[in-house]
């Protein structure tokens, strides 16, 4: 019994993991956008926590970053975007919000996680921060902010392994 239950501990957290499964950036009217795609389930602690009321913040970081022989790197853009997905025990409805923006209403978790997993294009950088020709790295980073969780629940979420759900990736981008 102990080696069957051994057996299933490592598969519960092989899914704490967020895959970046699209990532690139396009030159557009109003600037640079970023389109992403994650992958990512919520494990069975999250989900419950999410069921009782707690909200649950997901950033993603974008960094652009002009490499530089004589110096360090020129950070040219950085920012940074909120989303928050809630659970409203009385009307039964899940709702996603991007912090500043958008606000949406969901009867399904997946419907709701479909727009965290699947961002809508996201201006990072405005039409002329980028220099034309010159290749930048982008970093790209999506996480679930435990900084947004109420304090007592924060001292346990940095110490279980089952409130770690981020991943990072670089990449090259030659402004257009």
């Amino acid at each position: 019994m102990l080696l069957l239950l051994a057996c299933a501990l490592p598969a519960a957290h092989a899914d704490d993991t967020v895959e970046i499964t699209r990532n690139y950036i396009e030159a557009a009217e109003e600037g640079y956008r970023l389109s992403a795609a994650y992958s990512f389930e919520l494990n069975h602690g999250l989900e419950d926590a999410l069921q009782h009321g707690l909200s649950l913040y997901f950033t993603t970081e974008v960094e652009l970053t002009r490499p530089r022989w004589y110096w360090v790197d020129e950070k040219a853009v950085s920012v940074k975007r909120t989303a928050k997905i809630s659970y409203n025990v009385l009307t039964r409805q899940y709702h996603v919000g991007i912090v500043g923006s958008v606000q949406q209403s969901f009867a399904a978790l997946e419907d709701a996680l479909f727009l965290i997993r699947r961002p809508s294009r996201w201006v990072v950088a405005p039409r002329g921060a980028l220099k034309i020709g010159e290749v930048y790295n982008v970093s790209l980073r999506m996480r679930l902010d435990r900084d947004f969780l109420p304090k007592p629940i924060q001292v346990n979420a940095f110490n279980n392994s089952e409130w770690r759900l981020e991943t990072k990736k670089t990449f090259q981008y030659r402004a257009e």
